[in-house]
């Protein structure tokens, strides 16, 4: 048997949590082929198969956690070529579940479809059945060659719900599943069939998860920002009709030429650069007694992952185009969505810019990423009266908000910062002609 281990995944990361089997027991694997999805607390990474071969042993159910150099799967390489199929001998049996409740204590109808057999019952699914009190034959398996998943458990619980409440009688003709077994009470005495446990009043149930590891990571770096900096927002809005003019009539050309559409985060990245040359304590941070001025701009985007909100950062934005920029974003955007966003794409950063907006948000208060001094918060656009040469006229404006570190930034200079990004977006000519 070969090992699968939890490899070293980066620099003090020590423990992990398994976040997807992507192949099953009893499954063929290549050598190579990527078997399971891991989350540390920076992103989620793939383990690749260390030999081909069968997978064997699954030690660690999904959700649950591990330690970097923990053996959490086999694979037997006696086995190789063609993938197993469904009439293939069954994998190693699954953890010892509980035995069904004997017939007389409870409802049992079997399904026409059939189950799965007990050595095709996934770890996952096995707990679930043993907390349900249900049988292998109970459950239908759906997975391959069979094999009974968490899913299943779940479908029939609901299924056994829904009888439960319509009572014993039932249609000609249709058939129910069985229903999970009820516990007895010292004081409670059966006599023949029991019958099931329904309640009329509404359902209170509670589902506890594990705390993943990026939200983990999260929670923990946000409290950070709260206890350690002396944060503060200040606020200001935006016309944006010059940048949306603009989009609308370089938008066919730009993406004809580029291969991607110009979107408003290019514009922001760019005004960001602008204000953060003029005002470099917003681009600086605090390392022990002394402050750290960088001369370089790398600008970490807040972008909704399939795990959480992660920020990919874009090194030197000063030197990159505007395509360069859209185009990088829309890859970490993609790579996010496909948990395939690594820790070196996280680390780093020296300003932040964050569009709740996307979302629908008016306003924000957004909190600094340690050890930066500040981010930018973006908003939704919506269509306002404003004054302009003594007229009310309607126009898209945008709530900016920007958070900062009062240690080392000082409100007349955040003020300002925000004052220069409102300038630049307002009128982007000067993103072109430096002034």
């Amino acid at each position: 048997m070969v090992e699968v281990k939890v490899p070293e995944v980066g620099e003090s990361i020590t423990e992990v949590q398994v976040g997807k089997w992507l192949k099953s027991e009893g499954d063929f694997v290549a050598a190579g082929e990527d078997l399971v999805e891991i989350e540390t607390e920076k992103a989620s990474v793939q383990i690749p198969s260390p030999a081909a071969g069968i997978l064997r042993g699954i030690r660690v159910a999904e959700e649950a956690f591990a330690s970097v150099g923990d053996v959490i799967a086999q694979i037997d390489p006696a086995v190789q070529g063609a993938p197993t199929s469904a009439g293939a001998a069954p994998a190693a049996p699954a953890a010892p579940m509980r035995s069904a409740a004997p017939a007389q204590e409870t409802a049992v109808v079997e399904s026409p479809h059939g189950g799965g057999l007990p050595g095709h019952v996934m770890p996952a699914a096995a707990r679930m059945m043993a907390d349900s009190g249900l049988a292998a034959g109970q459950v239908r398996g759906t997975g391959p060659g069979g094999r009974i998943l968490k899913e299943d458990v779940v479908a029939t619980v609901k299924a056994s719900q829904a009888a439960a409440g319509q009572g014993t009688e039932r249609p000609p003709g249709t058939s129910s599943i069985a229903a999970p077994s009820v516990p007895r009470s010292p004081a409670t005495s059966v006599s023949g069939s029991a019958s099931l446990v329904t309640s009329a009043g509404p359902q209170r149930g509670e589902e506890i998860k594990a705390m993943s590891m990026i939200r983990r990571t999260i929670a923990v770096r946000l409290v950070e920002a709260q206890q350690t900096a002396a944060l503060l927002t200040t606020f200001n809005e935006v016309d944006m009709s010059p940048v949306m003019e603009m989009r609308k009539k370089y938008r066919d050309l730009f993406a004809e030429k580029h291969g991607v559409k110009l979107g408003f985060m290019s514009f922001f990245a760019k005004a960001a650069v602008e204000a953060l040359r003029r005002f470099p304590a917003v681009n600086a941070e605090i390392r022990g007694n002394n402050i750290v001025y960088r001369h370089y701009y790398d600008i970490g985007i807040a972008i909704g992952g399939g795990k959480g909100l992660v920020v990919p950062v874009l090194r030197n934005v000063e030197s990159m185009s505007f395509a360069e920029i859209e185009r990088s974003i829309g890859e970490y955007g993609r790579a996010a969505s496909e948990n395939r966003i690594s820790p070196q794409d996280l680390e780093g950063g020296t300003f932040t810019i964050s569009n709740g907006g996307v979302y629908g948000s008016l306003l924000s208060t957004p909190i600094v990423n340690p050890p930066q001094s500040g981010i930018l918060g973006l908003h939704a656009i919506q269509d306002r009266p404003v004054a302009v040469d003594g007229q009310v006229v309607i126009r898209p404006m945008m709530y900016l908000a920007l958070t900062y570190d009062h240690r080392i930034v000082d409100g007349r200079e955040a003020v300002t910062f925000l004052r220069t990004i409102k300038e630049v977006i307002e009128d982007p000519a000067r993103l072109f002609l430096e002034v």
